[in-house]
Order: structure tokens, then C-alpha cells, then sequence
């Protein structure tokens, strides 16, 4: 299964950002979700470095198995799950 975020909606506010990204990579967890794709858009790049900075806190990066940028699209970021 797989989960999408795009976060062109609310890329300024970024407590809101913490929350929505928080809460996909739970709900990824709850459902055993085996990719969540995660689009901050092209932009100024801010918004990326953003979402990669939440994705490599400890409690965060102890979830998740791997990270993929996309080659064809820098404004997407895929990150994996691997289940037992």
C-alpha cells in the first residue's frame, strides 16, 4: 500500500507541516504501509530540506527503512517501509 502528502497547501506553516508529516509516517506505520510519497514541491528548495531534517530525527529514522529522492522530479521524496 502505498501513501501519498502533498504539502503545497500549507508549505509556510510549519507546525503544520511537523503534524502532517508525523502524521503519515504513523498512519504508514498503522496500516504497514509499504511507501509514502511525500511532495514538497520544486520551489526554493527550503520546504525539502525541511521535510528531509524531520525524516532523519532518531525516533523518526528508526521507523522507516530507506529514503528515495526522485532523479526525474526534485520536488518528490519516497520513503520506504520494510515489514517483517
Amino acid at each position: 500500500m502505498k501513501l501519498k502528502l502533498d504539502l503545497h497547501d500549507i508549505y509556510n506553516r510549519g507546525d503544520q507541516i511537523d503534524r502532517a508529516l508525523r502524521d503519515i509516517i504513523q498512519e504508514a506505520v498503522r496500516i504497514k504501509a509499504t511507501e509514502v510519497e511525500i511532495i514538497p514541491g520544486k520551489g526554493s528548495g527550503q520546504l525539502k530540506k525541511k521535510v528531509l531534517r524531520f525524516l532523519d530525527q532518531k525516533e523518526i529514522k528508526a521507523l522507516y527503512h530507506r529514503i528515495d529522492k526522485d532523479a526525474k522530479n526534485h520536488g518528490r521524496l519516497f520513503v520506504y517501509f520494510r515489514w517483517k
